[in-house]
């Protein structure tokens, strides 16, 4: 038995090599690189100079740090709100015998998740477009001028438009994973509600919603990683203006990085944009825990 089972482990591996190599040179050695380079002072190959923890002395005064990290957090949480809740709505809907054409509409809705970040910040960019944006010629047409405002030119609210378009293209993704979740459930538990008198409020908050709590925590921990590192909608729409209110973490890295050719002090913010995350991490884990421990 021993032997016949070693063969077996040995393709085992060899099916996980390539996942192993990609997943160390995409992500494991680029992030031992970033905290060993974040020691140093240097703006090109051939100068470099150790500074120990200058960098991380330097960040924790940076204030436009903190407003990034400020900015970095409301998109985590608001955009967790609007994709797993719209998502999580939509998948309810879609998933009913009442709704017609729900193969068609999970299609359009996904539809966007297809399409680059940066297509989508340019095109929701003219969407609100002060001058000839859609939503400047509609408060036009309808005769509601004073309507009409500098959407990306607000410091106080840029970050609620930048969220829309950032909501609006991956709940497509959040329904397709929900949805799978969803199909393992047992009709005949809905069938046996429909019974007793449920309404669809009830299946969805008494049923569905307990029985794909762990997919919604996998959406959760997927909406924490994708907006921490938030960077090309932000980049097409506004570049982190007007001045710095809508600046994100990862794009300041690269801009003290590559057009300030502060190469170190970039590599300390990588550093710190993973320690948030896997602090957010951390935190979510703690919440599912304490949950998981009161049922």
């Amino acid at each position: 038995m021993n032997d016949s089972f070693k063969p077996r482990k040995l393709l085992m591996a060899a099916y996980l090599l390539p996942s192993f190599f990609t997943y160390l040179f995409i992500f494991i050695l680029p992030s031992i690189m970033s905290i060993i380079l974040s020691f140093f002072k240097f703006s090109s190959i051939k100068a470099f100079r150790f500074i120990g923890f200058q960098n991380y002395l330097m960040l924790l005064k940076d204030s436009n740090i903190w407003l990034a990290l400020k900015n970095n957090l409301f998109l985590v949480f608001t955009c967790m709100i609007g994709q797993i809740g719209i998502a999580f709505v939509l998948s309810c809907l879609l998933n009913s015998r009442l709704t017609y054409l729900s193969t068609p509409l999970r299609t359009i809705i996904y539809f966007p998740v297809t399409l680059s970040a940066v297509v989508i910040g340019y095109v929701w960019k003219f969407v609100f477009d002060y001058n000839y944006g859609l939503i400047t010629y509609f408060c036009n047409f309808v005769g509601k001028e004073e309507w009409i405002r500098p959407w990306l030119s607000d410091g106080n609210t840029i970050m609620w438009f930048i969220c829309i378009p950032m909501i609006w293209q991956y709940v497509g993704f959040h329904i397709v994973i929900m949805m799978s979740a969803m199909s393992s459930i047992d009709p005949s538990i809905y069938e046996m509600a429909e019974i007793d008198g449920a309404t669809g409020f009830q299946k969805a908050t008494k049923i569905t919603l307990p029985l794909i709590k762990s997919t919604l925590f996998v959406c959760v921990w997927l909406c924490i990683s994708a907006n921490m590192k938030a960077f090309d909608h932000i980049l097409s729409m506004t570049n982190g203006g007007p001045g710095m209110s809508s600046n994100v973490l990862s794009l300041y890295a690269y801009t003290v990085a590559f057009r300030n050719s502060n190469m170190g002090y970039g590599s300390a913010v990588s550093v710190f944009i993973l320690a948030i995350t896997s602090l957010l991490f951390a935190l979510s884990q703690i919440v599912k825990n304490a949950i998981a421990e009161k049922e």
